[in-house]
């Protein structure tokens, strides 16, 4: 199906990266599932982040003792497990309606996704010939995305159904049934058979998976590379020793900024976010978050195919570069806004209310202005603290109710954004979902996957995933109560300077990998050099690691 990749090798990467397609529709599920749990569970703000950040708690968790699992019994034993442990944790969800139930299910997810997430990476690079790596390690990036949206599309459809939210969590059980028992037949990778000594059937897999009669020659090469590294430790990932807290520290920062650019709230918030900025009903919010979730599709798909002809470092700076143009516009229009990011979020909350809420799901634009106008004019400044006109004046008009409606309402009040503000606010994200989609979403994996030597790739993708949820968690548990303090549009500025951070810092310490294998990244990145010209140097030099130096090099000795 792909040119210079085997037919048994595309569909064994594709059943692999079925774990993004679940990783990504439980991240995305969250956003418009927390609409009908906290209307129908009374939840405050702190209580929705506790859930969508539980997920993130376990998947922390899995991530500090996922890497020792995936070393010590393989790559696909890892992702079967994953799948069974989705499906549980869904099947806990469905029969209650508890606050503590959706704690303990959401983490056995995280606890899935996480360690699916690290071992799936492992699985496709190991698997892939080098000339095709790119594509089918991103090809776990494009499933995650299509996740996403096929979690938006779920949201909008479910949105207005009575307990939706079940049906949501429930439709991802028979598809992690299927990849788990699909995974059973599948070979395990051959680098891992290598590192346990089995070299006889590793060349059976190197065989099948390359449709090929005779894998002597790569097995031997891989034997080459396996033959000192598997005696790593754990503690050799700080060490100076071929480099290894160098290239440490640049898969720990890589995912810091995949984090701190401020993506993933964008992703478990996306309905809460458009509602603020407008889409006041939660199928008006949930059909363009949907949209959010059609342009991570479109733009990972270029990015998943070009990779091995355009480089993932060049990918990485472009959509650096658009994120923080993108996230400069929408803090722009969002300080233009004078609606408080946390108003839809207290309005659901009961003891922010004058009125009982509502006895069904389904809120209104009407029935949101309706309840906006009732309550108390001490209630209403918290919300409009941020509009300069009541900044300036500090007057706020009283509202008489006359038969449930209000005489008297504002702009403000009645929560409505003007329309070019609103689309504006609408297209800017969609530019930024579309730069980190073709950027530090799929790429920042991709060079992870390939930076670390082979036996002890699974424990070092564990710790940077590690870092990775651990910054997830804290960002997502605290975003709500951080918007409230300072504003939406502040927290955009934020993740503009941290764009233009992760910019520089792909331009400086980032490598080019592209047409390499992953014994050969591993020897350049084991040299002295990188230590003291730190990755910058190969960039001012314009040095690339491609094989052809490597034959320079063995020519040179000959002489």
């Amino acid at each position: 199906p792909v040119s210079g990749c085997g037919t048994f090798t595309f569909l064994s990467s594709a059943i692999a990266a079925i774990s993004g397609l679940l990783m990504g529709y439980e991240l995305g599920l969250i956003s418009g599932a927390l609409l009908q749990m906290s209307s129908i569970l009374t939840l405050s703000c702190k209580e929705q982040e506790v859930i969508v950040s539980s997920l993130l708690f376990g998947a922390l968790f899995a991530s500090l003792t996922g890497g020792f699992l995936i070393d010590r019994f393989g790559r696909r034993l890892a992702i079967i497990i994953a799948s069974s442990l989705l499906v549980v944790g869904s099947l806990i969800l469905l029969p209650y309606e508890s606050y503590k139930i959706l704690i303990v299910g959401r983490i056995a997810i995280g606890i899935s996704i996480s360690l699916s997430s690290i071992a799936t990476c492992v699985y496709i690079a190991e698997i892939a010939p080098q000339h095709r790596r790119g594509l089918l390690v991103s090809l776990n990036e494009l499933m995650i995305v299509i996740g996403i949206l096929f979690a938006y599309i779920s949201n909008y459809a479910f949105a207005s159904i009575s307990h939706g939210w079940k049906y949501m969590f429930g439709l991802v059980i028979p598809l992690g049934a299927v990849q788990a028992i699909a995974m059973y037949f599948l070979p395990p990778s051959p680098r891992f058979l290598v590192m346990k000594n089995n070299d006889e059937a590793a060349r059976k897999v190197l065989e099948r998976l390359r449709e090929t009669s005779d894998a002597t020659k790569e097995l031997t090469v891989i034997k080459s590379s396996l033959k000192d590294e598997h005696q790593y430790s754990f503690l050799d990932l700080f060490r100076s020793k071929n480099n290894m807290r160098a290239r440490m520290l640049v898969g720990l920062t890589l995912v810091f900024f995949v984090q701190t650019t401020g993506q993933p709230n964008i992703l478990f918030y996306a309905s809460t976010v458009l509602k603020s900025v407008g889409f006041q009903s939660n199928e008006a919010a949930s059909l363009a978050s949907t949209g959010v979730g059609v342009v991570k599709v479109v733009s990972t798909v270029p990015a998943t195919f070009f990779v091995d002809q355009v480089g993932s470092k060049t990918f990485l700076c472009i959509g650096s570069s658009v994120m923080a143009i993108s996230l400069v516009t929408m803090g722009l229009v969002n300080h233009n806004i004078h609606v408080n990011f946390t108003k839809v979020c207290r309005s659901e909350s009961p003891e922010d209310f004058s009125l009982q809420r509502p006895g069904n799901f389904t809120i209104t634009n009407g029935s949101l202005k309706d309840l906006f106008a009732t309550m108390t004019s001490t209630e209403r400044l918290s919300f409009d603290v941020q509009s300069p006109d009541v900044a300036r004046t500090g007057e706020l008009n009283r509202t008489a109710l006359a038969g449930g409606k209000s005489t008297t309402r504002t702009h403000e009040e009645s929560g409505e954004v003007p329309v070019v503000l609103k689309w504006l606010s609408l297209a800017s994200l969609l530019v930024y979902v579309a730069a980190f989609s073709i950027g530090l979403g799929p790429m920042s994996w991709l060079v992870l996957s390939e930076i670390f030597p082979g036996g002890i790739r699974g424990r070092a993708m564990a710790l940077t995933s590690s870092m990775n949820w651990g910054i997830n968690l804290l960002i997502s548990l605290t975003f709500l109560t951080v918007t409230e303090l300072i504003g939406l549009s502040w927290v955009c500025f934020i993740y503009t300077i941290m764009s233009l951070a992760s910019l520089a810092f792909v331009i400086m310490f980032i490598p080019e990998t592209k047409g390499c294998s992953l014994e050969q990244i591993s020897m350049e990145l084991a040299k002295q050099r990188y230590v003291r010209t730190p990755l910058c140097g190969v960039s001012q030099r314009r040095e690339k690691l491609v094989p052809v130096e490597l034959a320079k090099r063995k020519k040179e000795q000959l002489y």
